[in-house]
């Protein structure tokens, strides 16, 4: 993304004097050192009637108020455009930052100091200093980002400070315009899995077709040369007085939701290492393996927000929108924060709504009801696998307790692929013990496999 803006000098009689006021105050030290002086200076010529001290100190006092008016009087016009590239990054990764800078007016600059403004989390602030440009002229710098906590970062305005050759005042002007910064989770390139046992339309996250059970079913459209005549719906031709033909089969794609429990009380500690970031990212890390695999896939919490939220019960329409919709998603991850809710009742309500497919949760400290609400969602889905955490071990670094392995036996008894995470555990290691947990399983309803 590109921003500009151009300041340039004050215009009108109410302008000029406040800009002369400003410039007035921006005197450096040197510059106010040099009108103390001269103001000094000719205060003790006076008293000592010292004509020559007094020539002295009129020069020093007058030195910094003509660079201040000329100064002031600068009507070089500046123009400045930022590119960000990329504009969405993991935690971890650089952004690259470039600074044009274009003198469009027909005199050249003096001494130009660039400071650009940048969130403290993204590292310090970048400043640098430009020689002259001639009229015209251009001049390229560029900077580097980075951050580890996931976020949405403003990176701007762009600060231009104007000096006088004897540095005895200085200006700033800011631009308007800024950027954004998108920082998501880090993700982890998840291996390729498979889940025993087929259900029918699934499978190896093939697509199924829909079913056209009769007549009423059909949904035709014009006949198109090449067409196969043997595909003609007669019924259809007399109706519209033109040569109809049946409608290829449309492929439905598989489906995936992936519920995130963003819950504050299931959750201890903060900061990069902590349970909840591992939770939102292993939630990114699914979102991107299943959408590289060919599902539809759709990002729920317990707050029982949807995203993307658009198609067939908040489902991606099309394969067409898995770009937008993972940067949607994405986007979404790089801000979710820690809700007030205290239960995951309308994540349920969200997911009441039909066929689920594949359903991916990422929980936090579950209770005796909470468990129970848990479990009562896997009726709702082709197959289902929970990834527990127990928070409190992230402080600790210890084994997991007790309570959470019961928690994991409950909803493995409801039809649940699940398993509980202890600190520091790797998604890609739980992804592949997950497979073989549902390998296991002897239950009777088993989704045709995910990958």
């Amino acid at each position: 993304m590109t921003t500009a803006a151009v300041p340039d000098g004050q215009r009108g009689d109410e302008d000029d004097r406040g800009g002369l006021r400003a410039a007035l105050g921006g005197l450096t030290t040197r510059g106010r050192s040099f009108l103390a002086a001269g103001v000094a200076a000719a205060v003790c010529a006076y008293v000592l009637g010292q004509a020559d001290l007094l020539r002295v100190g009129l020069l020093l006092a007058t030195l910094p108020l003509i660079c201040v008016l000329v100064l002031h009087r600068t009507r070089y016009r500046v123009a400045a455009s930022r590119r960000l590239t990329p504009q969405r990054v993991e935690a971890g990764s650089e952004a690259r930052v470039q600074l044009r800078m274009e003198n469009v007016s027909k005199l050249p600059t003096g001494l130009l100091m660039l400071q650009d403004h940048v969130p403290y989390m993204l590292g310090p602030r970048p400043r640098f200093v430009l020689d002259r440009v001639e009229a015209g002229g251009r001049r390229e710098v560029s900077y580097r980002v980075r951050s580890d906590l996931r976020g949405r970062f403003p990176l701007g305005p762009l600060q231009l400070r104007l000096s006088d050759p004897f540095g005895m005042c200085e200006l700033t002007r800011s631009f308007s315009a800024y950027d954004t910064l998108t920082v998501v989770p880090r993700t982890e390139a998840l291996p390729p899995v498979k889940l025993v046992g087929e259900s029918s339309g699934y499978g190896d996250g093939q697509q199924r077709s829909l079913a056209l059970a009769g007549d009423d079913d059909i949904i035709p459209r014009a006949y198109r040369h090449g067409d196969d005549l043997r595909r003609v719906h007669w019924r259809s031709t007399a109706r519209y007085g033109e040569l109809m033909v049946r409608r290829e089969e449309q492929p439905q794609r598989a489906r995936c939701t992936v519920l995130l429990d963003t819950r504050r009380i299931a959750y201890q500690g903060a900061g990069p290492d902590s349970a909840f970031e591992w939770a939102v990212s292993g939630a990114a890390s699914a979102l991107l393996h299943m959408l590289e695999r060919g599902y539809a896939v759709r990002l729920v919490t317990d707050t029982g927000s949807a995203v993307p939220g658009e198609g067939a019960e908040g489902f991606a329409a099309s394969a067409q929108d898995s770009a937008e919709s993972a940067g949607l998603m994405m986007d979404t991850l790089a801000i979710v924060d820690h809700s007030e809710g205290g239960g995951l009742s309308r994540a349920s309500d969200v997911l009441r709504g039909g066929d689920e497919g594949l359903l991916v949760a990422f929980l936090g400290d579950l209770d005796e009801e909470q468990t129970a609400l848990t479990a009562r969602m896997r009726g709702r889905a082709g197959a289902a696998v929970a990834f527990v955490l127990d928070s409190g071990t992230w402080l600790t670094g210890g084994a997991v307790a007790g309570a959470v392995e019961d928690r994991v036996l409950q909803l493995r008894e409801a039809g649940w692929t699940a398993l509980a995470v202890p600190a520091g555990a790797r998604l890609t290691d739980l992804w592949q013990q997950a497979a073989g947990v549902r390998a296991e399983s002897a239950a009777a309803d088993t989704y045709g496999g995910w990958s």
